[in-house]
């Protein structure tokens, strides 16, 4: 067991943070307040070659995989957890492809996805239909050359700047024997984007809300050619991205306590500094601990991943990664808010940003409680054994 990082490794990490303090830091409070997209910040990451690491190398990435990509996620979150979102956006809408595709499709549309040319968004959530994925409404019906596509999507980040977008549809009867999946072109008629959320917290990344109306959509875009495989594809999916958004936890967490700590060297209290009382030391201790046993947690996931263990036998570990790391965000944002008091709750301060954006981690890609009826299942199924 080795938990060293390797060269490689280490320069990924060294260049993303890089990337964060020059490129992400300065713009971190503007893009909240404008909710405008930062182009600026993925064509840095497109210039330093890092949106092709989840894709492989014969498949027109650079293949290095999700713990590389959960370390440049790590550090960029630190300062905004929108950007972090922007290197999960590199894998979450290709890895279908990734997984399902055919050859054609996967040197079709992931080499310009890898390089940056192409942006992707990963279509599954329905108004009715959130978690419960097997359940989807949205339908492709095949009508000669084509099948024709029709429903909604919602919260979709990054939907509005997305060439392409993977639709997960059903083709055939109930349950998730009957779901589909398709790369479908962004820009085709039917395809609309009736609206953007104005959210609570990272709004630097926009969610939109998408219809298709009689969109056609080419046969030869259904992945992998064959109907019923696309719950299959996006469990797959799913799983293997659940360590980049406990990354996205790790960082931000690392971010606020880091700020909160600087700021309680100099605060001054009761004739000493802030950081001089125990109390507060020991908040930040606390800090120091949950922090890095989720790194550790999603480090070890990350690395699983690599390893081709995220199927189902799998799946607990990477539910546990993600549901500790995230629910740790939110305890660490909270405590390094209410080290600054009233100032914390300003928005002179990132304290408050970072504080609403750990929110929405415990909700994407898998609650909490759902990633709890994951290990839950494992414990039952022994697959999960204490003892």
């Amino acid at each position: 067991m080795d938990f060293e990082l390797s060269e490689e490794h280490r320069l990924i990490k060294d260049t993303a943070r890089r990337i964060a303090r020059e490129v992400v830091a300065p713009r971190a409070k503007e893009v909240d307040e404008t909710q405008e997209y930062p182009e600026d910040f993925f064509q840095a990451f497109k210039q330093a070659g890092l949106l092709g690491m989840p894709i492989p190398e014969s498949m027109g990435g650079t293949g290095n995989g999700i713990l590389p990509l959960c370390l440049a996620i790590e550090e960029v979150a630190k300062y905004e957890c929108g950007a972090g979102l922007m290197f999960v956006l590199s894998g979450l809408p290709t890895r279908p492809i990734v997984f399902g595709g055919n050859r054609e499709q996967q040197q079709a549309y992931l080499p310009s996805a890898a390089s940056g040319d192409t942006k992707m968004a990963f279509c599954l959530t329905e108004p009715d239909h959130g978690s419960d994925a097997a359940n989807l409404e949205t339908r492709a019906v095949r009508d000669g050359d084509d099948y024709v596509l029709n429903g909604n999507k919602v919260y979709i980040s990054g939907g509005t700047v997305a060439d392409y977008l993977t639709v997960f549809a059903r083709t055939g009867g109930p349950g998730a024997r009957g779901i589909s999946a398709f790369v479908v072109d962004a820009h085709a008629p039917g395809v609309n984007i009736d609206r953007t959320d104005d959210k609570m917290g990272v709004r630097s990344v926009p969610t939109a809300h998408f219809s298709f109306n009689d969109v056609r959509v080419p046969a030869e875009n259904l992945l992998g050619g064959e109907e019923g495989k696309g719950f299959n594809t996006a469990m797959l999916t799913l799983n293997s991205m659940r360590p980049t958004v406990g990354a996205r936890g790790v960082g931000l967490a690392e971010g606020a306590a880091g700020y909160a700590m600087e700021w309680a060297r100099e605060r001054e209290a009761f004739g000493s500094k802030v950081l001089d009382f125990q109390a507060i030391q020991f908040m930040f201790a606390d800090m120091a601990i949950q922090i890095e046993a989720a790194r550790n947690l999603v480090y070890k996931a990350a690395w699983n991943v690599d390893r081709g263990m995220y199927t189902r036998e799998h799946a607990h570990h990477l539910s546990i990664a993600k549901a500790f790391a995230t629910e740790m965000a939110n305890k660490v944002a909270f405590d390094a808010l209410q080290v600054l008091g009233a100032q914390g709750y300003m928005k002179d301060h990132p304290l408050e940003r970072h504080y609403r954006d750990a929110r929405q981690l415990m909700i994407v890609e898998g609650t909490s409680q759902v990633q709890r009826v994951v290990i839950s299942r494992a414990m039952i199924d022994r697959n999960l054994v204490y003892g």
